[in-house]
């Protein structure tokens, strides 16, 4: 389904593993990467997190091939695969069990019918202690659900606000 709608690019037709996070086509979905760009939360000016009105100071960039994310923080990143999902599909991505189990969590997120973009992500460290994230190694699993028919109003068609993202997107409403 993958290659015949275009849907991922670059996509990898297997799962590689050798000395690294895995990522490429698993059984029934994709196992995406991060890419090397960051946006690590910091509380350094004091600010309340508002959705409605987030504060972009909050964040510091940074681009590298491991980002350490500091105890009980977050950072934003962005896959390596730009998706293009097609109108009878729906995905839900979910983090990978190897950083699950050390407390990182990635974000739960679908992909709606004909959403496109690169995927802008979410890392919690749940714990303590700081913790690292390995650049262009797999982050999270992307579970495809393809439906009998086309959805009746599409990402697209209702012109969502994150429809065809480059970068690292901030919330926004």
């Amino acid at each position: 389904m993958a290659l015949e709608h275009d849907m991922i690019k670059p996509f990898g037709d297997r799962q590689v593993r050798a000395g690294m996070i895995s990522y490429g086509v698993s059984s029934y979905g994709y196992d995406l990467r991060i890419s090397d760009e960051f946006k690590i939360f910091t509380n350094i000016n004091n600010t309340i997190v508002d959705p409605k009105a987030f504060d972009p100071r909050s964040f510091v960039d940074f681009q590298g091939e491991v980002c350490i994310i500091p105890p009980n923080s977050f950072a934003l990143g962005r896959s390596v695969e730009y998706f293009k999902i097609p109108r009878n599909v729906l995905t839900i991505s979910v983090g990978k069990s190897t950083y699950a189990r050390c407390g990182i969590i990635t974000n739960v997120t679908p992909f709606e019918p004909e959403w496109e973009g690169f995927v802008t992500l979410e890392i919690s460290n749940t714990t303590p202690l700081p913790a690292k994230i390995y650049a262009n190694e797999g982050i999270a699993q992307v579970l495809f659900f393809e439906s009998d028919e086309a959805c009746q109003t599409s990402y697209a068609d209702r012109q969502g606000k994150y429809q065809g993202q480059q970068g690292i997107v901030l919330p926004t409403v």
